[in-house]
């Protein structure tokens, strides 16, 4: 695959007003983007965009429907909605692109931009290349007629839109009344859409991070700060705590006594339950190289299989359609419930899991360990520059710490896709040991980038 110079795992992504952040860029993604997704027919075309909350927002939109409109296409504007929610609108408003301004779980000083085809799934890598080999033209370069520019306008009812659809995946024979629900907003995406579907359904909602100024989406609050929820829910004594991120379009849970439920036991509750009820398709769930080695054996001795991708919900989704699964995800939280979504979606991942504890009728607390967790080590290496991964010190080492763990366990090195960062995970049964083989993995790649 070719070098790619704007998009990373989920998009593009960077500190907003700085490369490739910028206006610039935006305009070009929006000229690029247009062309490429204007076909040769007489109808007009069109192009959705939704946003989280970020102050940057107000300056990516514009440049993004400048470009978008000049050469020719229609805009119509959503505002504030969840990634999914566009993924979806994509595709019920029949738009030949869907754009989502995000930087997902990042601070507010960040920004990203996420593109959906017609059917709503986010682009193929082919298709990104595509765009970044048009974003190299001159901006002058297959610019519209002075009568043909697009026009833009302002839905006004897709939250609420959403809303519906977001209800609609609830079993209609259930409803929330007489539970307590924390609901954290990250002060992001889903501050509107995900309480209101909540008390519709018959919830009694306790709302934090609702109130967005621009600065303050993911701070101390959200799916990466979930104390917050963690707080309320026992100040409250709440039945269960939802944190979203950023865009919500991923979600940890917390049972009545705070602890946190993550994206492997959320995947293992709904899978062991559609699978109780011949619902879960594929044979299995989709996640991946990060997810928890405990998920695996919990699903293997159940008869079914866990399918591993790279980092990323696109790859989870790529390997879901493939091979006809209806559940996937990762360990972070991106919970795809394919049959209702095209991405990930927190709100809809949050609501299984309450249809769970309904039927259950039993407290979070007793559903929230599916299955207990292999220790598992996490540490972060930042390099400056180079490809510390290609250096045979590091193969070696890896190499090493594979035979000592002797199938007991598993090592994971990957570059990150955003950020300058070597990720490093291990895995296994011997605690002891897997924080060992990390320490020593990590100590050679700070060498090497030294």
């Amino acid at each position: 695959m070719s070098k790619r110079a704007f998009f990373g795992t989920d998009g593009i992504r960077g500190e907003a007003n700085r490369h490739p952040m910028t206006a610039e860029v935006a305009l070009r993604v929006g000229l690029a983007a247009g062309k490429l997704f204007m076909s040769k027919d007489d109808r007009r075309h069109l192009v959705v965009i939704g946003k989280d909350t970020r102050l940057s927002g107000y300056m990516i939109e514009p440049a993004l429907v400048a470009g978008f409109t000049s050469v020719g296409m229609d805009v119509r504007l959503f505002g504030p909605l969840p990634t999914p929610g566009v993924a979806m609108m994509t595709r019920s408003l029949r738009a030949d692109l869907g754009v989502m301004i995000s930087a997902s779980h990042n601070a507010f000083s960040d920004n990203g931009i996420k593109l959906f085809g017609p059917d709503g799934y986010k682009l193929s890598d082919e298709r990104e290349l595509e765009i970044e080999a048009l974003m190299g033209q001159g901006l002058q370069e297959g610019l519209a007629a002075p009568t043909e520019l697009g026009r833009v306008q302002r839905i006004d009812d897709c939250q609420a839109r959403y809303v519906e659809i977001a209800k609609a995946t609830f079993p209609r024979r259930l409803s929330l009344s007489g539970m307590r629900v924390v609901i954290d907003c990250a002060n992001g995406a889903a501050y509107k859409v995900a309480p209101e579907a909540l008390y519709e359904l018959g919830a009694e909602v306790i709302r934090v991070g609702v109130a967005p100024d621009g600065f303050n989406i993911n701070e101390e609050c959200g799916s990466t700060h979930p104390s917050a929820m963690q707080r309320l829910v026992k100040e409250y004594r709440a039945d269960i705590g939802i944190a979203l991120d950023g865009d919500a379009d991923r979600v940890v849970i917390c049972d009545e006594k705070g602890q946190v439920v993550d994206g492997d036991q959320i995947m293992a509750l709904i899978a062991s339950h559609w699978a109780a009820h011949d619902r879960l398709t594929g044979g299995g769930v989709v996640a991946t190289v990060m997810s928890n080695l405990g998920l695996e054996r919990f699903l293997a001795a159940r008869g079914l299989k866990l399918e591993r991708t790279q980092v990323g919900d696109r790859y989870v989704m790529e390997r879901m359609r493939n091979g006809e699964f209806n559940l996937g995800g990762e360990q972070s939280g991106h919970i795809i419930l394919r049959d209702y979504a095209t991405t990930g979606d927190g709100l809809l991942a949050a609501l299984q899991v309450l249809a769970v504890l309904k039927e259950a009728d039993k407290p979070m607390s007793a559903l929230a360990r599916q299955f207990e967790p292999a220790p598992q080590i996490l540490e972060n290496v930042r390099f400056g520059s180079g490809k510390p991964l290609e250096s045979d010190k590091v193969k070696k080492v890896i190499a090493d710490a594979e035979q000592r763990l002797n199938g007991t366990g598993r090592i994971v090195v990957r570059a990150s896709g955003t950020e300058p960062l070597i990720r490093i995970m291990a895995e296994g049964d011997d605690e002891k040991l897997v924080n060992q083989v990390v320490k020593e993995i990590a100590g050679v790649v700070k060498q090497v980038a030294a």
